[in-house]
């Protein structure tokens, strides 16, 4: 590819990173130049992060109607699951599910509040009062 064709789509990556790309200069000679993507790549990028948005929402609908607790919205918000968040815990992915219920989450230690919070980045009062 000539360096003249790269492609400069912009998508919703590209005010954060551009790709890094070998193209031919004026001299038929391999130099690297930088691209901020082209339209395949930006639509495969925005198909994969409206599936994100529309997960998050409908983890925050269920924590709102109190199907589930915060812990579930907040591990879908930070693009989390379950292996990951048992890493940030400690806690086995067993127990995290069993914390998705909003019954038990009301009974959980202050101690284990402050592991989900630290994992979250968010504070123990943000977890437990959840107003979506």
């Amino acid at each position: 590819m000539k360096k003249e064709d790269l492609p400069q789509e912009p998508g919703a990556l590209s005010r954060l990173t551009r790709e890094l790309c070998y193209v031919k200069n004026e001299d038929g000679k391999y130099e690297t130049a930088l691209s901020k993507g082209w339209d395949v790549k930006k639509d495969a990028l925005d198909s994969a992060w409206d599936n994100v948005n529309d997960r998050v929402e409908e983890a925050r609908q269920a924590v709102v109607s109190g199907e589930k607790s915060p812990v579930y919205y907040f591990m879908e918000l930070r693009l989390m699951d379950l292996p990951v968040l048992s890493g940030y815990t400690g806690f086995f992915p067993f127990f995290i599910k069993r914390h998705f219920k909003p019954s038990v989450f009301k009974n959980l230690s202050e101690r284990k509040l402050e592991k989900y919070a630290a994992a979250f980045d968010v504070s123990v009062n943000e977890l437990k009062n959840f107003k979506g």
